[in-house]
């Protein structure tokens, strides 16, 4: 009888803390991935929907180096040179941030926030050409 009724009283004690933790859970804000600085019209739309972007896009640009590097297939619908030239933009002094430094750079603010290491940039560079890349959909 004596552990029936430790087990009771554990059972409502864990119920307790259950509901407990239910409640506060409800009270505590998941941070949101930081939002690209660019707005996009309807006509210029990123080459996937945002959250399959946010899900694949490293899928996406490994893919595209093996097609490129591999295959010698070029295209520019998942080029790293075409998400730069796009996602990466300028301060109000007209300057593009460092990768290396702060979180203003759109590729760092991301990985930061999922605390995902990058490693794109030791080879190519973090802030747009001047050279226009036409995309291929």
């Amino acid at each position: 009888m004596k552990l029936h009724s430790l087990l009771s009283t554990l059972g409502k004690i864990g119920i307790g803390l259950l509901l407990s933790l239910a409640v506060s859970a409800q009270s505590i804000t998941i941070p949101q991935p930081p939002k690209a600085k660019k707005d996009f019209s309807d006509a210029q739309k990123c080459v996937e929907p945002i959250d399959i972007i946010r899900r694949d896009h490293g899928t996406f640009l490994k893919q595209h180096r093996d097609d490129t590097m591999r295959h010698g297939v070029r295209n520019t619908q998942y080029s790293l040179v075409a998400c730069i030239n796009c996602h990466v933009t300028q301060d109000a002094a007209g300057n593009y941030p460092n990768i290396k430094e702060g979180s203003e750079h759109f590729c760092r603010s991301c990985h930061t926030y999922a605390a995902v290491s990058i490693d794109c940039f030791q080879c190519h560079t973090s802030t747009p050409t001047m050279v226009s890349v036409p995309t291929t959909h």
